[in-house]
């Protein structure tokens, strides 16, 4: 087990100045899904992800030496330039939770703006997007506080592991194209601790398309959260966990040769076994909605008519991503617009595609 605790990160606060970084981390579409947990956040199956581009988070955290000798976490939250005090006391147990890792945190007064370009606590992994982000500034600040961090694998490493306390898929938000999280024979470097960059690929899933299609943007009734904690004693769950190590196994086959139609079934069959097991819960409870049901109809009876690998996969929530290679854009773009954003609340959608991970963002 890694052990990031280091009580010599402290630092001498007459010597600090008043600084800020911000970085955009994107959300993950998850193929093999994550669902139950033991432990500090730890996986109870692999799960491989693609990174996405557009649904990110962009979170700012500005620091300051700390005046008076109060050693708790001294914090001001803002989301969408607002305070939120719900999200703020999550960000102060989360900093809590973390100060034998950074132990600096006691001595400065912190300042978190962050900001989703997605609807929040909809299905569109919101916490993998906002929790890598504040992971990849928590980072970046103790690398320039203490020049740590120098290679590239080393703080990325960091960064998955910190990511993962605060929210397990948010892990695998910082790699480009595919992110891998939990002890797989499919990667060597594979780990329950952090999720890496897996690049055993072929060309052509670096140009798949996401177009998210936002059945409601409403925050869903059950959070993911809740929802791992009823694996627990759910009577699938034994069972679940082997079938995702091996649709894992299988899948990385498939991203290998490019069999488009193998993937699909796979992609497909993992999002209706996550909903399926929220339905085996007890309590049972539902987070599709009827006009998920209509996409995801239409969706099958679209690619059977034109034979063309458009496939659709669900987060925890009632949003449809469909997943397809570029190639076929424009195609799929006219289905969209005739037939499937009519079950879209207000006719939204998020156009996405396979992303290269997070930007560190320029500051005035």
């Amino acid at each position: 087990m890694i052990d990031y605790s280091n009580p010599k990160l402290v630092v001498e606060t007459s010597k600090i100045e008043p600084g800020k970084i911000a970085w955009r981390s994107p959300s993950n579409i998850a193929l093999i899904k994550y669902w139950g947990k033991h432990g500090r956040q730890l996986p109870s199956n692999p799960s491989i992800s693609f990174t996405l581009n557009h649904a990110f988070t962009e979170t700012t955290l500005e620091y300051s030496p700390k005046m008076g000798a109060d050693e708790g976490i001294d914090l001001d939250f803002l989301f969408h330039k607002e305070e939120n005090p719900a999200f703020r006391e999550k960000i102060v147990k989360f900093l809590e939770s973390i100060q034998d890792i950074f132990p600096f945190l006691r001595q400065l007064h912190l300042k978190i703006r962050s900001a989703n370009s997605f609807p929040h606590s909809a299905g569109i992994a919101s916490s993998a997007s906002s929790m890598s982000a504040l992971a990849l500034c928590l980072c970046s600040l103790e690398a320039e506080l203490f020049g740590t961090l120098e290679s590239d694998e080393e703080f990325h490493k960091k960064v998955s592991y910190i990511a993962r306390l605060g929210s397990g898929s948010a892990c695998r938000s910082i790699y480009t194209h595919l992110g891998l999280w939990g002890k797989s024979s499919i990667a060597e470097n594979s780990s329950d601790e952090y999720a890496v960059e897996y690049s055993d690929v072929n060309d052509i899933y670096k140009s798949f398309q996401d177009s998210i299609l936002i059945v409601s943007g409403k925050e869903k009734s059950v959070s993911s959260r809740a929802g791992h904690a009823l694996m627990d004693n759910n009577v699938f769950s034994k069972p679940r966990f082997e079938q995702a190590r091996s649709r894992l196994s299988r899948i990385a086959d498939h991203l290998r040769t490019g069999d488009l139609e193998a993937f699909g079934t796979i992609v497909e069959d993992e999002a209706l076994t996550l909903h399926a097991l929220m339905m085996a819960s007890s309590p049972s409870y539902l987070l599709m909605e009827p006009n998920s049901l209509e996409i995801i109809n239409a969706v099958r009876r679209f690619r059977k008519e034109n034979n063309l690998p458009v496939y659709f996969t669900l987060d925890a929530g009632p949003n449809i991503h469909l997943l397809y290679p570029g190639y076929i854009r424009e195609k799929v773009l006219r289905f969209m617009e005739d037939e499937l954003l009519p079950f879209c609340e207000e006719s939204k959608w998020i156009d996405d595609h396979v992303g290269i991970g997070p930007v560190e963002l320029e500051l005035e």
